[in-house]
C-alpha cells in the first residue's frame, strides 16, 4: 500500500480509524482502535511488519471487518488484455444483428444469471451500477407489459423468451457505502440532489444496458432493444413506489436467422470520429 494514500482512504469514528484498501482481488476493510499505539493509517502501512511491535492485547487491536473478492482475481500490475479473436469480434459486433423473431429455444434461469455476473462488471462512475434489471418470462408478465408497448412492438415482445426491462434506481446512493467504501463522503453527492442523481442513473444505467446486451451475446444469446412503449405506464405497472424507472426494453433469444433484413449501413470513422 502507497502510504501517502492511506489517509485519503482513512475515515474515523467513536470506534477508531477504519480504512478501506483498493485490491487487485477486491477491497479490504481495516480499524484500528482508538487505544491502539499507532492510530496514523500511513505510518502503521510504512512500519516493517518484523519491528513493529505494539503492546500485547487479549484482543486483536486491528480487526479485518470485511473482505470481499471478485471471482478471477489477476494481477493488475502485469495483466496484458489480449486482443479478442476474429470469431469473437463477429460473435460481440460485426455478425451480431437486432433480431425481432426468436425461435422456441427457451432461455434458462440460470442463464439470466449468468448474464447479470458478467454484465455488473461493467464500469459505472463511482462505481454506482445504478440499472436495475426485470426478466419478464411468464405469459402473465408479458400480459402486464403489453398495454403500454406501441402497435408495432407487441407480437414480437410477446413472443419473445424474455424481455428486459432495463432501468435505473434513483435511490442507488443507498449501496455506495458497499460498492465504492473507499469515499465515505460519496452519498452525499447524490442524496437529495434530484438532477445530479438522476443523470447519474440515467447516463450509467444506459451504459449498463448495453453491456447487458454484449454479455447476453457474449453467452450466445441474441438482442432485440425497444424504446417503442410507454415509459410512464411501465412505470405504474411494475415500479409503482416511484424508486425505479424504466430506460428501454430488450427483448432476449435465440434469434431466428431467416428474418433477418439485410444488414442497414453504419457511418464510417471519419464521419463520426476526430482525433485531436
Amino acid at each position: 500500500l502507497d502510504p501517502g494514500k492511506a489517509r485519503q482512504w482513512a475515515s474515523s469514528d467513536e470506534e477508531g480509524i477504519g480504512f478501506s484498501l483498493p485490491l487487485a482481488t477486491g477491497c479490504l476493510e481495516v480499524l484500528i482502535e482508538k487505544d491502539f499505539p499507532c492510530t496514523d493509517p500511513a505510518k502503521l502501512c510504512a512500519s516493517d511488519p518484523e519491528t513493529f511491535d505494539p503492546p500485547p492485547r487479549v484482543d486483536d487491536p486491528i480487526r479485518l471487518t470485511r473482505t470481499e473478492e471478485v471471482d478471477t482475481p489477476m494481477d493488475a500490475k502485469n495483466h496484458v488484455a489480449e486482443v479478442l479473436s476474429d470469431a469473437a469480434l463477429d460473435q460481440l459486433f460485426r455478425s451480431a444483428r437486432t433480431y425481432s423473431l426468436f425461435t422456441s429455444r427457451p432461455v434458462t434461469e440460470d442463464t439470466l444469471r449468468a448474464l447479470y455476473d458478467l454484465t455488473k462488471y461493467g464500469p459505472t462512475a463511482a462505481n454506482t451500477q445504478p440499472a436495475r434489471f426485470v426478466f419478464v418470462t411468464s405469459p402473465q408478465g408479458k400480459a402486464r407489459l403489453k398495454p403500454a408497448l406501441d402497435a408495432g412492438n407487441v407480437d414480437k415482445t410477446l413472443a419473445a423468451p424474455v424481455t428486459v426491462i432495463v432501468a435505473y434506481d434513483l435511490h442507488f446512493y443507498e449501496h455506495l457505502a458497499q460498492t465504492f467504501p473507499h469515499a465515505p463522503q460519496a452519498r452525499s453527492w447524490y442524496e437529495g440532489k434530484e438532477a445530479a442523481t438522476l443523470a447519474a442513473a440515467q447516463r450509467n444505467g444506459s451504459l449498463q444496458g448495453a453491456y447487458l446486451m454484449m454479455a447476453a451475446r457474449s453467452l450466445g444469446l441474441d438482442c432485440g432493444p425497444m424504446s417503442g412503449f410507454d415509459n410512464a405506464a411501465v412505470d405504474r405497472e411494475f415500479f409503482p413506489d416511484g424508486r425505479w424507472r424504466s430506460n428501454f426494453l430488450c427483448n432476449l433469444g435465440y434469434g431466428d436467422p431467416t428474418t433477418l433484413f439485410p444488414r442497414q449501413h453504419r457511418l464510417p470513422f471519419d464521419v463520426t470520429c476526430r482525433i485531436v
